[in-house]
């Protein structure tokens, strides 16, 4: 790595009053890293494991250390646990006292599909989405125009939790693309869920990839499916930094409406590490915390340039995403969180990310 890093010629890069007047001799790696700040910062980034850190949740600093604040954090516990909590745990069962009322009926009796029907069940899935925020009192701003149903058109956000599909389904029913779940999350896929037109996949059959990229097709084809949203990073990440986006949802021939969902911490992190709570835990801990608080942002849709790559189409998108949330990228697979990445591919990783830093700073 450090014959790598001591190819570039910086003398060419300084000026002529800041060179040593001694003879010269070759930089090693810490002479680099002294000169370039940004040097500096890829090396900390290719030490440092950055693939464990995009799927840890940082705890929240204690701010009830002293005899005066924790008596005011006491206060807050009962609060939230005794009275907010079996407040909102109500109206999520009134909630789905209404809707269940309501869906089946049309569901069941309303024979085959025709656009009444469709229209009623998404209306329902909306209102109970709403449920759902109200039970954590989320307070979600939303920029941008709303989404619109037309055909050749496909909706990609960066992912942190199942609960990301809930704040966008509020505002739009949308068609998801998502992981076949079990419980009572994979009941709802199966009789709620499907009716508005979602697509469950499972990520360890590849014929089942083969199937769901032929029903995306499919899809965006008609303009009375509802709008297409694919989680592009393929599993959840800590709201901090977004991984590699898989790059099918930009193979489709259609234009790609980027979303950004940037969560603040200042209640209760909303990232859900799906191998150490089940997503019940998960909304009990949002419905314990004050409130949910993000911000979901709708940008301009983006189209395949001309002689541009689809890895190149779905890194531009990625940039624009990361940009508006405030997100770090980072090179990784995201399936690799389910499979641990090797040392030989970690190794590999790293290397093109030093390579990459070291090609910019020579275009510049």
């Amino acid at each position: 790595m450090a014959s790598a890093l001591d190819a570039p010629n910086l003398d060419d890069y300084l000026p002529a009053d800041s060179l040593p007047q001694e003879p010269p001799r070759s930089l090693t790696l810490r002479d680099l890293l002294d000169i370039s700040p940004v040097l500096t910062e890829a090396a900390g980034a290719i030490v440092d494991d950055s693939f464990t850190r995009c799927f840890k949740s940082n705890s929240p600093e204690p701010w009830n250390w002293n005899i005066y604040l924790f008596p005011l954090w006491c206060l807050g516990v009962v609060i939230r646990y005794g009275l907010l909590f079996p407040l909102r745990f109500l109206t999520l069962v009134l909630g789905w006292m209404a809707f269940f009322t309501a869906f089946f009926p049309v569901h069941f009796l309303m024979n085959g599909k025709n656009k009444l029907k469709s229209k009623i069940e998404r209306k329902l899935v909306e209102m109970m989405c709403s449920v759902f925020v109200a039970s954590w009192t989320g307070v979600i701003k939303y920029h941008g125009p709303r989404p619109s149903s037309r055909p050749y058109q496909v909706f990609v956000a960066n992912h942190t939790s199942m609960i990301d599909f809930i704040i966008l389904e509020q505002m739009t029913a949308f068609a998801v693309i998502m992981q076949k779940h079990p419980g009572w999350v994979g009941f709802i896929q199966k009789t709620i869920l499907e009716s508005v037109g979602c697509i469950w996949f499972n990520r360890n059959d590849l014929k089942d990839r083969e199937v769901v990229g032929r029903k995306l097709r499919d899809h965006v084809q008609h303009p009375d499916n509802n709008p297409l949203l694919i989680f592009p990073e393929g599993t959840c990440v800590n709201n901090q930094y977004t991984v590699m986006f898989k790059k099918g949802a930009f193979e489709l021939g259609c234009a790609v409406c980027p979303i950004a969902i940037k969560y603040n911490k200042i209640f209760v992190d909303a990232f859900w590490n799906s191998k150490k709570q089940s997503f019940t835990m998960h909304l009990v801990r949002l419905m314990t915390s004050w409130a949910v608080v993000c911000d979901v942002w709708f940008l301009e849709p983006q189209y395949l340039r001309e002689g541009e790559t689809a890895i190149e189409f779905t890194e531009r998108v990625r940039d624009m995403i990361a940009a508006r949330a405030g997100l770090k990228k980072v090179p990784w697979d995201g399936y690799l969180k389910h499979n641990r990445p090797s040392p030989k591919h970690t190794e590999e990783k790293q290397r093109m990310f030093a390579e990459s830093v070291l090609r910019r700073l020579e275009e510049n």
